[in-house]
């Protein structure tokens, strides 16, 4: 994949939304996250969905999605959905649609490819993200990706930094919910190879402060969806 736009070329499509303009060109020129889901998803042609999408700052980030790979983001936040809308069709991204969708109660099950999760399992309770996963799993293609960003219970430094900056997200009602629980490297890899999938799972942290993680996953070879 060629590399990414320019944090400012991609923010401009968010305006006259000051605020969502300035996130969007801070987080794509702060946040090592976009380079790791680029770098995972590399070579994979398949169709995406992105759950927990906010306002679609991924379908930008990664080169292809929207023009020549269809892209499909989801979030429970309808006014993050609606920046996404508009911001995706002033950057002409034509093969993107974004929906306003509780993953607590609907899932987009006629989804066939790839999946991202990115900086979302900590609000769910561990029954909720098993059963997310379980969805997830069902909807891989044999040669689709499943990557997972999301901060990890290990009691450092790092963690009590990534708790504290997500209460802090939802004060400042940039998230309409506070987190929950964080999972273990240990209980994640586990979670997912009982659901047929092999994975790899390794620091994301970049220059910040926090316990972020990379998970790639795909389904192992012979195991076919439940």
């Amino acid at each position: 994949m060629n590399p990414s736009p320019a944090a400012a070329d991609i923010a401009r499509a968010f305006l006259p939304h000051r605020y969502h303009y300035w996130y969007a060109r801070s987080k794509l020129a702060s946040d090592p996250l976009y380079g790791g889901v680029r770098q995972a998803l590399a070579g994979c042609r398949n169709p995406l969905l992105d759950l927990g999408c906010g306002i679609g700052l991924l379908a930008h980030a990664v080169p292809g999605l929207g023009s020549d790979i269809d892209y499909v983001g989801v979030d429970n936040d309808a006014d993050k959905i609606a920046s996404a809308r508009s911001a995706a069709q002033r950057a002409g991204l034509l093969r993107v649609r974004f929906e306003v969708v509780d993953l607590a109660t609907q899932f987009p099950a006629d989804h066939r490819g790839s999946v991202t999760i990115l900086d979302m399992l900590q609000f769910l309770t561990p029954a909720a993200r098993t059963a997310l996963l379980t969805r997830v799993a069902a909807c891989l293609a044999p040669d689709g990706r499943l990557v997972i960003r999301s901060g990890l219970a290990d009691g450092n430094w790092r963690s009590r930094v990534t708790r504290g900056a997500d209460h802090l997200a939802c004060g400042l009602g940039w998230m309409n919910a506070a987190p929950r629980t964080y999972p273990t490297r240990a209980g994640l890899a586990a979670e997912l190879a009982a659901l047929g999938l092999d994975s790899d799972i390794r620091p994301l942290w970049g220059r910040t402060p926090f316990n972020n993680w990379l998970v790639r996953a795909w389904r192992r070879p012979g195991h076919a969806p439940a």
